[in-house]
This record gives C-alpha cells, sequence and structure tokens, in this order.
C-alpha cells in the first residue's frame, strides 16, 4: 500500500499548490481593472501573510509603485519583502503577548493611513488569534480563556469566530471602521465551510450579522456561557441591554469604501487534485458535501460510505481503475479533560484505520491539513490504512484507547503514519483523499 501513499502525497501537494496565495493574489489583481493610487498600503494577516505580502509588492513593483508602508503579522518570524513593511510575528492557536503586541502595531500603522489612500488588506486563516487583543473591558487573560475555552468545545470554525470577533480589537469590522478614511481592498484565502467573509479571520473588514443576544443563546445552547470569564458574561449581557455598542451592521458607513474578494478556497484545491488525480490513471469523484460535525464520528463515516459506494457504481469506474475519492471541509474535536497530542485530520484519519482495520476491499486515506499543521502538533495529517490499527498495537498501543482520549498523533506516530510538510504557506481547511482499490476477482 506504500505506493497508494505516495499517490495521496502527490494529490495533496497539487491541491496545495493550487490554493498558493501568491499566485491567486497575481491572478486577483491582474483582473482588477481598477487604477492604483500613488500610496498603497499592504496589511497581511495570517498564516499566509508571507506569500500574500511578498506577491503584493512584486505586483505593485510592476506597476511603478513603492508601498507607502505596511505590516505583515504571521505565525512565524520571516523577511519582509520590503523596507517600508514591518513584520510582527503573532501567537497561534491562542493569543497572547506576541499577538497583544501585533495589534498595537496594527494600530500604529492605521494611523499613518491618510485620507484617500489605499490599503491592501491580505486576509488568511489564522488572523482571530495572531492580532488577537482584548477590547475594552476584557484583559488577554481573558482572551486567552475564551479562546482555549472554544478550540477544544467542539464548535466549528463559523460558530467560534461569531464569538472570538466580539472580544477581539480588530474583529467584526472594527479594523474596516478604523479605516473607513481610506479605501480598502480586502484579498481573502478562505479557510471556512461557505467562504463566509464575516467570519475568516474574524472578519476584521466584514460587518457582523450577529447581535450580543444570539452570541449569548449560541453559548447557553452549547453549554459554554457560565465556562466563560466572568467579564466576557458581563461584556455581552451589557452590550444586549444596550450600554456597550454593538459591532459594526452591514449598514455602517465604515464598509463604503471596503471591498472584498475571495482568491483561493477549498473547491479549487480539490479541483487541483481531481485533475492530478486523472494524470496519475486514478478515477476522482470530488464530493459536493463539506466535511464537518466531529472528527472520529465523520472518519469512521467515510470509510463505510465511501468502501461501499464503489460498489454500487462499479457500471461508471473503469474496469480495474482504482477510485479516487476526494473530499474537504474542517472537522471539530471536543476535547476532554485528559486530552493528548493531535489534531482534527489526525483524529479522523485514525478513527477510519478503525474502521478499515479488516476489511476486504483495500482503501488507503489521507487527512491533512492544508496549512500543513494539524492543530498544535508539526503533522499536517496522517495517511491509513487496512493495516495501521495493527501496527499502532503491535508498537504496544492500545489504539482505541488513544482514539477515546484524543491521542492520535501518538498513536499514529507509533505506526509512522503521520504526514510532515512543515508550513504551506496557505491556508484553505482540510482534504481527505482515499484511494479505493478494486476488488480481486
Amino acid at each position: 500500500m506504500q505506493e497508494d501513499r505516495e499517490l495521496l502525497l502527490e494529490l495533496f501537494h497539487a491541491a496545495v499548490d493550487a490554493a498558493r496565495p501568491g499566485p491567486a493574489l497575481a491572478g486577483a489583481l491582474a483582473r482588477s481593472p481598477d487604477p492604483y493610487p500613488e500610496r498603497v498600503w499592504v496589511l497581511a494577516l495570517g498564516k499566509a501573510a508571507v506569500p500574500l505580502a511578498t506577491e503584493a509588492v512584486a505586483q505593485l513593483a510592476a506597476r511603478g509603485i513603492t508601498p507607502a508602508g505596511g505590516l505583515i503579522v504571521p505565525p512565524e518570524d520571516a523577511q519582509s519583502p520590503h523596507p517600508s513593511i514591518e513584520v510582527v510575528v503573532g501567537d497561534h492557536p491562542v493569543p497572547g503577548a506576541r499577538s497583544a503586541a501585533a495589534a498595537e502595531a496594527v494600530e500604529r500603522m492605521v494611523r499613518d493611513v491618510r485620507p484617500g489612500e489605499e490599503v491592501f488588506v491580505l486576509l488568511s486563516g489564522g488572523t482571530s488569534s495572531l492580532i488577537g487583543a482584548p477590547i475594552r473591558g476584557l484583559t488577554l487573560d481573558d482572551l486567552r480563556a475564551a479562546h482555549t475555552l472554544l478550540l477544544g468545545s467542539g464548535l466549528d470554525i463559523a460558530r467560534m469566530n461569531r464569538v472570538r470577533k466580539r472580544l477581539s480589537r480588530w474583529g467584526a469590522g472594527r479594523l474596516a471602521r478604523a479605516l473607513a478614511h481610506a479605501r480598502v481592498r480586502v484579498f481573502i484565502v478562505s479557510d471556512v465551510i461557505g467562504d463566509d467573509v464575516a467570519s475568516i479571520g474574524s472578519g476584521p473588514c466584514s460587518p457582523d450579522p450577529t447581535r450580543a443576544e444570539h452570541i449569548m443563546a449560541l453559548l447557553i445552547e452549547t453549554d459554554l456561557l457560565e465556562a466563560m470569564p466572568a467579564a466576557v458574561r458581563t461584556l455581552l449581557d451589557r452590550t444586549s441591554r444596550g450600554t456597550v455598542p454593538e459591532t459594526p451592521k452591514p449598514d455602517d458607513a465604515a464598509f463604503r469604501g471596503v471591498e472584498i474578494a475571495i482568491i483561493a478556497n477549498n473547491g479549487i484545491a480539490l479541483e487541483a487534485a481531481a485533475a492530478k488525480a486523472r494524470t496519475l490513471g486514478l478515477d476522482p469523484h470530488v464530493r459536493s458535501r463539506p466535511l464537518r460535525g466531529e472528527a472520529a464520528v465523520c472518519g469512521a463515516r467515510i470509510v463505510e460510505r465511501w468502501i461501499a459506494e464503489p460498489l454500487a457504481s462499479a457500471a461508471i469506474a473503469p474496469a480495474g481503475r482504482a477510485r479516487c475519492v476526494l473530499a474537504g471541509g474542517e472537522t471539530t474535536v471536543t476535547l476532554g479533560e485528559d486530552a493528548g497530542t493531535g489534531g482534527r485530520c489526525q483524529e479522523l484519519a485514525l478513527a477510519a484505520a478503525q474502521r478499515l482495520a479488516g476489511t476486504e476491499r483495500r482503501m488507503t486515506l489521507l487527512a491533512a491539513g492544508t496549512d500543513g499543521r494539524d492543530g498544535p502538533t508539526d503533522a499536517a495529517g496522517a495517511v491509513v490504512d487496512g493495516t495501521t490499527w495493527k501496527r499502532i498495537r503491535e508498537a504496544g498501543r492500545d489504539p482505541a484507547t488513544d482514539l477515546a482520549r484524543h491521542d492520535a498523533g501518538t498513536a499514529l506516530a507509533a505506526a509512522d503514519a503521520l504526514v510532515r510538510t512543515g508550513p504551506t504557506g496557505t491556508n484553505v481547511m482540510d482534504v481527505v483523499f482515499a484511494i479505493v482499490n478494486p476488488l480481486a476477482d
């Protein structure tokens, strides 16, 4: 099954390459008919901040424009593509002192932008944490506690960001309000299902469609309200009663000068993987429904459905040709008190390995984050097959126990099943690819 593993890794790299932020931004700017003013600022935030800023500088230079200034906030240290653009590293996945410093750097840049000038806001996943600083009435500890609680809650990123944006200095359209005197062009690498611009990066330049009472209802429904810091509960209560101003809404004048474009997303990555699969002699099928829900449940269901489907569609797939199923999205993991090491892709893969153990039909599955990092680990995800569960046992571990306590990373490492790519410079959610081979005659 090593050959199938290598094929899946080829598909993964094809997906990531198609979502490279630099070429995506170059294409978006090439399609834009609008003239550029003499002074353009570059504000790049998120996991794809460096390649986006680098491409923006190159595109401006091609038009004879020198950046007026700017800021890059990535998760790791990097070199600036231009002397006028500062680099300030933020914290991820939970905001910390570096994130607070990055938020201050945003403030300094915003103050320097003159009326009528243009700002390129280059936004990608991770922004919520990287420039995470509390709004007035909260402390950094309050914000950190809220982020930590939400990350382990099992909520998807859209619902998490409905909460996080309200607590963040630059979330929920507050950056657009601060730049209301300028023209703002937002270019987004999407890391959320449905490409909801109000959710991506906590929507710093997008109006917030929800109200405080909606957020309180969400937290009550998910049993999270009482676990939130007292200051967060007080803030939401005061906002719902009108003693604290609501977040900027769609009719706010701050958004009149804002233009937003999605330049890369999960769909682009999946189509590229499908094209690559065809060149490799596979029969690709892209799932239209995005992956969501608990990672372990999703992993088990994928195996059950994807193994059965080729049998039902045998007349469609060419005889003897391996079927390749491609899906994307973002699952969740609800952590317990004694959680181990891993991420949502690793947990999905381990649950899939359990279902694959002992199956007659040969199936190899890859689950990985397109950013090259799955949860708080150095692995992008994992590749598993019908032998993985047994190999974990042979290494002296109990994979069922590891799955139950969310220690998928340790279990998969024991079977040499992890995929390590390093940071990819993009982030368009997760992908799950499987090669299902035909039954022998």
